[in-house]
């Protein structure tokens, strides 16, 4: 039984701007995981929080949530305190929220503000 679509959604959607960051959403067996790739900023960031507020909700208690940023580019911020506060409104959930994959630069941001574990997949 699939509660989400697979779904894919890149930021801006306007063609002639070109795309920032696409976020895809897929079904797995432990759970939904959320692939993200380009860039996190003050542009994008609300899009991918919208993406994480839909997958908490639709997902069932108990379940978790994995993150792939292996294609994120640039994350500053603003794409940190969703990351932040998305992993916060997921755990309240009982909906834990893991990075299960990262970029070099998603590694070094959550290692210089010492945020990388609460990002840990359960073990």
């Amino acid at each position: 039984m699939s509660l989400l679509s697979e779904v894919q959604l890149e930021f801006p959607a306007d063609a002639g701007q070109g795309t920032r960051v696409s976020v895809r959403v897929q079904n797995a067996q432990g759970g939904p995981v959320v692939s993200i790739a380009g860039e996190l900023d003050l542009t994008t960031a609300p899009h991918l929080r919208a993406v994480l507020l839909k997958v908490t909700a639709v997902c069932p208690r108990g379940c978790g949530i994995s993150l792939d940023l292996s294609g994120v580019t640039f994350c500053d911020c603003t794409g940190l305190h969703v990351l932040l506060s998305s992993r916060q409104q997921a755990l309240g959930a009982d909906r834990p929220l893991a990075i299960t994959a990262g970029s070099p630069r998603v590694d070094r941001l959550l290692e210089i503000t010492g945020t990388a574990p609460l990002f840990t997949p359960a073990g």
